[in-house]
């Protein structure tokens, strides 16, 4: 009984010590600042005001220093937000300000796409959110923002204003247009949350805005009021969607924006920013939210114009909001909320609530510490990863709308082709221009927007006598859809007429929405901006040197609707005859995959067919479960299991071998420190590649945090929302404990060896080796391969964690979970181990669909070559791919065939595999083969374990009895 009490009362006091926390430092400073503030100095803590100005027309920028610093001195106000200016400039008053204040200042930025967006005259700006929507790769969005985080954090910037979650769905829309990341939701939602992310990572804090939706608007807020005449219902289905999405992620800020939304507060010239309709009962109360607040600038007309100055800010906490951005006269303000408060329209303690959640904000960003910036090589600093980022993005985003001719894209260079650049909108040579001539010879001629039609005529037939082809520029056009973006009625009719009748290509280099104009053109490439690297990516496209991998973020036309798109296919789809295969005879691949899903071995399935480099066979059968509502396509995103071990794992493995950076005659222990002293410090790293060095087959680490009898969590371990002390998602609405993750890796140091001399398929052997990568290269495991591998072969769906990058309805379901995590697992790793380690481990925890990983095989049996790069040496991949050990089938890393196939009742993979063969199994129902003997890619999908963990798919051998059917359907 006492052994019973003991084990009951350990996870009661976990449970105490970890969520009854006493006063921490965190609220003994903001209650020791707080208590140092008079009234009018805690009114003052909610006002942001501004650095600077800049006047459009002469370009010249005011700093106002003498009224920021009158500002902080006699108000001790809470905020500084910075606007045009040079970086060390700015970084000196920053520095000034924080010295003699009071209250350390929290400075924000409204930087959407960089500091070089205020920054002006040395600091590079980086592409708009719209362009980022072009992309496939949520990976890139996070690395986007977590460099701007970094630009932040060196400028001494707390808050950025970023990002931007409007969901554009009206092309004419003044404000936010380009802005955005475009008019589809889930995109918005899920890319709003990786760019918070990288902000946030990089000790930064993200602000979503502006809220409730600033998308579907023909006014400009600066200008006047938007009105948004919409009901609660679409309200909830599209602008409110990626907010509530981004909130429940962890956002630490919002802004609220000047709108007039009358289904929510149907006052006169009542906007959103001032609404306690908006913010504290829809934001707050019903939608949860409970971070800090931002007004929009509170001196934009569409709000300033209802309310004079002071009575906006008292207006604006009324509403419920914190921080006041650019509220105008500090004093009038002061005086006003103290005049409302007197008059019971406002309560101190409301003011007070405000006050300390900006000062619990201040602390979380490091403003306990004193902080002052470096100038030294700021904005060399500043600059360093721009250009890097930048072409990152536009190599993911240009998107080839339409290529119909055979002259179109890409354009190969040849002496014997005439070719001619038409640059419309400018007047001198740009990059794109300079690269014409140096890689097609090309002729150039320019085409201005104030040209009328009278010489159309003559440049046209010029154009159609002279040149087999002509590439179009789009350049040089305005960013917003006044008067056409301001491109010409005649540079229009050119562009059309020139395709009409020569053979080419048209780059439309700038907000999409302009494409409108050229609906018709034959071939047509969107490139979104219009700068040097954008230029120069388009330039390496038009030769062929990059693929194209982005999709129209928008819908601009009837023929080019959102997610419009041709993508490049490494692997490109081709008549089995061609390759060698009989096409009649891989129908019985869809007879044996229609019958195990008949036979409920699995719900539904994906196969895929490579051979010469080229997809003969690529199918989805069934559902992603037995009541057949939601069908397989050949797209669909599966869990990986086990073919992580060598998609991720191994292949992280091999190049670091390949690098000289991994020895695999060394030890564990030469690369982990943390199991020295462990019998596991001389495990050889080869022996661990070879499952043969003795560990433990798996272990079940979820077994303690659960009662095993009735399978629920015990309190402590788990919680329903991420926070602090619970990081670590497992599955929707359940959260580890962060410190179990250390216990963990130590079941694993104390769990006894096996005896010497045996093979032993271990999770364990691949958890260590997911570490080195980690502990070799200074990476996580799947930044390290998205960075290394996945990314440069073009892979749209390969990755850990995918809930992160697409919606649920991509991803296959896996197991019903009746026990630990007691729900259907869709979109989180099957492996309850891999979830307990965040969804990325060495063993377990990838997602991908067939296509991509026939891709990763491919670049296997080309010797390491794909996309025209070299990622791994021919001679590491046959050591790597041939049999490795005297005891078992294996390879390092990969599975192979068994060494007696012929002989074998039940011959693995199949009986026709060639000895050369390499590839694995998973446990969630998938495979990936190679044979390099055929040059042949098998792939095989399936949830196999939905929903209750059936193995009848390995009983019935439909992998490989599907296997054998590509085999046999070779023509020999």
């Amino acid at each position: 009984m006492k052994k019973l009490f003991f084990i009951f009362l350990i996870p009661a006091l976990y449970s105490f010590f970890f969520q009854h926390n006493p006063v921490t430092p965190e609220e003994k400073w903001v209650d020791s600042v707080f208590n140092s503030l008079s009234e009018d100095e805690r009114i003052a803590q909610l006002m942001v005001v501004r650095m600077s100005a800049i006047d459009l027309q002469t370009r010249k920028i005011t700093f106002y220093d003498q009224a920021v610093k009158e500002a902080v001195e006699k108000y001790n106000v809470g905020g500084i937000c910075l606007f045009q200016g040079g970086p060390v400039t700015q970084a000196n008053y920053i520095n000034y300000f924080q010295s003699i204040a009071k209250t350390p200042i929290l400075i924000s930025i409204d930087a959407e796409n960089g500091v070089g967006m205020r920054i002006l005259d040395s600091v590079k700006g980086l592409p708009r959110q719209m362009m980022l929507g072009a992309m496939q790769d949520t990976q890139v969005v996070y690395e986007y923002g977590r460099w701007i985080g970094e630009q932040c954090k060196r400028m001494g910037i707390h808050v950025n204003y970023a990002p931007v979650v409007d969901v554009n769905n009206n092309p004419d829309n003044p404000v936010i247009n380009d802005r955005s990341f475009g008019e589809d939701k889930y995109k918005v939602a899920q890319f709003g949350i990786q760019y918070m992310k990288g902000l946030q990572d990089a000790g930064v804090m993200a602000c979503a805005k502006h809220f409730p939706g600033h998308g579907d608007v023909s006014v400009d807020s600066h200008h006047d009021l938007p009105l948004i005449n919409k009901s609660r219902e679409q309200l909830d289905s599209l602008e409110l969607y990626p907010f509530r999405e981004i909130f429940k992620a962890g956002i630490g800020s919002v802004m609220v924006a000047h709108l007039s939304v009358p289904v929510i507060d149907d006052r006169k010239n009542r906007p959103t920013s001032v609404s306690n309709k908006t913010i504290t009962q829809l934001m707050r109360e019903e939608m949860g939210y409970q971070g800090l607040t931002f007004t929009d600038a509170l001196e934009m007309k569409a709000v300033a114009k209802y309310y004079p100055a002071g009575e906006i800010a008292v207006e604006s906490l009324i509403a419920g909001n914190d921080m006041l951005c650019l509220p105008g006269d500090i004093p009038l303000s002061i005086k006003k909320v103290k005049e409302a408060v007197k008059k019971k329209k406002l309560t101190w303690d409301a003011v007070n609530n405000h006050v300390k959640r900006v000062l619990h904000a201040k602390y979380r960003y490091g403003l306990s510490e004193k902080q002052t910036i470096n100038t030294n090589n700021l904005w060399q600093d500043l600059n360093r990863r721009n250009d890097e980022i930048r072409k990152m993005v536009t190599e993911n985003a240009i998107t080839v709308l339409r290529n119909d001719d055979a002259a179109g894209f890409p354009l190969p260079v040849s002496q014997n082709t005439r070719i001619a650049y038409l640059a419309v909108g400018i007047s001198n040579d740009n990059a794109f221009a300079k690269r014409m001539r140096l890689d097609y010879n090309a002729d150039v001629f320019y085409f201005n927007y104030r040209e009328g039609t009278a010489r159309i005529p003559s440049l046209v037939q010029l154009l159609k006598t002279r040149y087999d082809a002509v590439v179009t520029g789009i350049h040089n056009y305005a960013r917003f859809p006044a008067n056409n973006f301001g491109i010409s009625a005649a540079a229009v009719q050119l562009v059309k007429e020139v395709q009409q009748q020569v053979h080419g290509v048209t780059f439309v280099f700038g907000n999409p929405y302009a494409i409108k104009n050229f609906c018709e053109t034959k071939n047509i490439i969107a490139c979104y901006e219009d700068e040097a690297i954008t230029q120069d990516v388009a330039a390496d496209l038009l030769c062929g040197e990059v693929v194209a991998k982005g999709r129209l973020p928008v819908t601009v036309c009837s023929d080019f609707r959102y997610g419009a798109g041709i993508t490049t296919k490494l692997l490109p789809p081709v008549q089995p005859g061609t390759v060698g295969i009989g096409a009649d005879k891989l129908q019985a691949i869809d007879s044996l995959a229609n019958d195990a899903i008949q036979q409920h071995a699995a719900p539904g399935c994906v196969v895929l067919v490579a051979k010469d480099g080229k997809i003969a066979y690529y199918k989805a059968f069934g559902h992603y479960t037995y009541d057949s509502t939601e069908a397989v396509n050949p797209e669909s995103v599966y869990d990986m299991a086990s073919v992580t071990k060598i998609c991720a794992t191994t292949l992280a493995v091999m190049k670091l071998y390949d690098e000289g950076r991994l020895d695999l005659r060394k030890k564990l222990s030469d690369y982990l420190g943390w199991v020295k002293g462990s019998d596991k410090e001389d495990l050889v790293i080869h022996d661990i590649l070879l499952h043969q060095a003795r560990l433990k087959a798996w272990i079940p680490f979820y077994r303690e945090t659960i009662d095993t009898i009735s399978g629920v969590p015990f309190n402590g371990f788990y919680s329903k929302q991420a926070g602090p002390h619970y990081s670590i998602r497992v599955a929707d609405n359940m959260y580890m404990q962060n410190g179990w993750t250390d216990t963990m890796y130590r079941r694993i140091l104390q769990s006894p060896l096996e005896k010497p001399g045996q093979y032993i398929y271990s999770d364990n052997d691949f958890i260590f080796l997911g570490k080195i990568v980690e502990s070799v290269t200074g990476m996580g495991l799947d930044e390290y391969v998205a960075k290394t591998f996945y990314r440069p072969l073009a892979l749209t769906t390969t990755g850990f964690k995918p809930l992160e990058r697409f919606t649920k309805n991509r991803i296959a379901p896996t197991e019903n979970e009746k026990s630990f995590r007691q729900q259907l697992i869709r979109g989180d790793v099957h492996d309850p181990g891999a979830a307990m380690f965040g969804g990325v481990a060495g063993h377990a925890g990838l997602f991908s669909n067939a296509y991509d990983l026939a891709v990763i095989m491919q670049m296997l049996l080309n010797g390491g070559r794909m996309n025209g790069k070299k990622f791994i040496s021919d001679s590491t991949i046959k050591l790597f791919t041939t049999y490795g050990s005297p005891i078992s089938r294996r390879g390092l890393g990969f599975d192979k065939p068994e060494k007696d196939n012929a002989a074998r009742k039940e011959p693995y993979p199949c009986l026709s595999a060639s000895p050369q063969t390499f590839g694995h199994t998973g446990f969630t129902g998938t495979c990936a083969w190679a044979d390099p003997q055929n040059n042949l890619i098998f792939i095989f999908l399936s949830n196999r374990v939905h929903p209750d963990g059936s193995n009848k798919l390995l009983r019935m051998n439909v992998r490989g009895n599907i296997h054998e059917a590509v085999y046999k359907a070779l023509v020999r």
